[in-house]
């Protein structure tokens, strides 16, 4: 049984997105004293008081024409209500109804979708005024609340149970062994889309939803939260049906020309979510092929041991594809030596060429990297390299290598036993990461190596 979806709605800077973060329990959403920092839907998973529902922080309501970006930002507000089983409408509970509050509650009173006014900002008496007058909204009694100080959450809890309670999932869940494979299959693959400003990442997820889920337009740095939307991906070949959770993130430029605080704040997130996906998705713009930024990001998304996938997107425009393409793989192989080879894709979001492809590249490189190689065949593999490439003596005194093993997986990190370690060449441990990428079914996965001495008893 799913969870039961609630939205917040509101005029911007009511302290939305202080309420998604204080329910979800998690400073996740970006919040700052300017208005309109919020653009697209986010959702996550609350819980108030035992109280279990699904969370979506949408854009300020605007009065605004639907062809401007805060009219496009109000039709997806829209859109979020018509599939919500409630709806909290925030007021500044110390500013006042404005008449764009009123407005929103004339549009809300037309909706089937149960109301429950949050007069927000109502910590000690100032925000007293601002509580009476939303009793005129027409919507109920209002709850006082302070989202920033977390008070007034057991008046909300009572206010949402009568409308919550019976769609309330059961307390079964499914354990997930991440190393169980069938397991590791059943469970959504976590892919974030990264890449410049621009260069049409939340086109590209709109177009594998084939909705307008997600805010577009020609203005650059429109996505400023990380956004994870929930999908079910049909396998072409197979027609099986996969969970992915995808994930959009802000556009990342050069960190100098990064001075807008809000910029900072949603390439922070971006970063973030490198972090949380297992998968991660750069996207290049074929108009501009590959920049020493897009190298950059990719260079973070592999310290940061994730799986990547380059995709080139806006391949209907791209003038001499094949040498486009041809230069981009050269200059990626050079530019990111330790994984050479990357999957590198042309796609197109607006004709949809390759999305296919690149989703089952990014399952295909998951089991990579959440792979684990058996003891028995990594020792085989590890004696013929030691048995092709010996190591070196420097200074005339032997290095020993003893075994190896597999210490982790997601990402796969390996540890080398064996005596004056600290001595041995990065070349060397270079072609015994690479062996096992190439032999072991690793692929363009990164991989770690951890070097360890036997302790010597007379070294004090």
């Amino acid at each position: 049984m799913a969870l039961p979806q609630v939205i917040i709605i509101g005029r911007p800077n009511v302290g939305k997105s202080t309420l998604w973060n204080r329910l979800v329990g998690k400073k996740l959403a970006l919040v700052d004293d300017q208005p309109g920092v919020t653009r697209d839907r986010r959702i996550g998973e609350a819980h108030l008081l035992g109280l279990d529902f699904t969370i979506v922080d949408t854009a300020g309501w605007e009065d605004e024409d639907a062809a401007s970006l805060p009219g496009r930002m109000r039709k997806q507000t829209e859109a979020a209500l018509e599939g919500a089983d409630l709806a909290l409408f925030v007021i500044d509970a110390r500013a006042g109804l404005t008449p764009l509050d009123e407005e929103i509650a004339r549009y809300l009173r037309e909706s089937t979708v149960p109301i429950v006014v949050v007069a927000n900002k109502a910590e000690g008496k100032a925000g007293d005024h601002g509580l009476f007058e939303a009793f005129a909204l027409g919507l109920g009694d209002p709850v006082a609340l302070s989202a920033e100080h977390g008070e007034g959450l057991a008046d909300l809890f009572e206010a949402l149970l009568p409308h919550l309670e019976d769609k309330q999932p059961d307390n079964e869940f499914e354990p997930f062994d991440e190393e169980d494979e069938d397991a590791l299959n059943r469970a959504p693959l976590k892919l974030a889309i990264v890449g410049r400003p621009n260069a049409g990442k939340s086109t590209l997820i709109n177009a594998l939803l084939k909705e307008d889920r997600l805010l577009t337009g020609p203005e650059a740095g429109i996505t400023r939260d990380s956004i994870a939307v929930d999908w079910q991906w049909t396998d072409p070949d197979t027609g099986e049906e996969r969970p992915v959770r995808l994930i959009d993130t802000a556009g990342m430029r050069k960190k100098a020309l990064v001075t807008d605080k809000l910029e900072k704040l949603a390439v922070a997130d971006a970063r973030h979510a490198i972090d949380f996906a297992e998968v991660v998705v750069l996207l290049l713009d074929a108009t501009r092929g590959l920049e020493h930024q897009d190298l950059k990001i990719a260079s973070l998304v592999l310290e940061e041991g994730r799986a990547l996938i380059v995709a080139i997107n806006k391949w209907d425009v791209a003038d001499d594809a094949s040498a486009l393409f041809n230069g981009i793989r050269a200059a990626l192989d050079e530019g990111l030596a330790q994984v050479k080879g990357l999957p590198l894709l042309a796609v197109s979001a607006r004709t949809g060429k390759g999305l296919d492809q690149m989703i089952k590249a990014a399952f295909d490189v998951r089991a990579a990297w959440s792979k684990r190689v058996p003891t028995g065949l990594l020792n085989r593999w590890f004696d013929e390299a030691l048995g092709k490439n010996p190591p070196p003596a420097p200074g005339g005194k032997r290095i020993k290598l003893r075994y190896i093993t597999q210490a982790k997986i997601r990402p796969p990190g390996f540890v080398l036993f064996g005596t004056r370690l600290d001595d041995l060449p990065m070349s060397y441990q270079r072609y015994l990461v690479n062996g096992i990428r190439r032999d072991l079914g690793f692929d363009a996965v990164p991989v770690r190596l951890t070097l360890r001495s036997a302790k010597n008893p007379y070294k004090s």
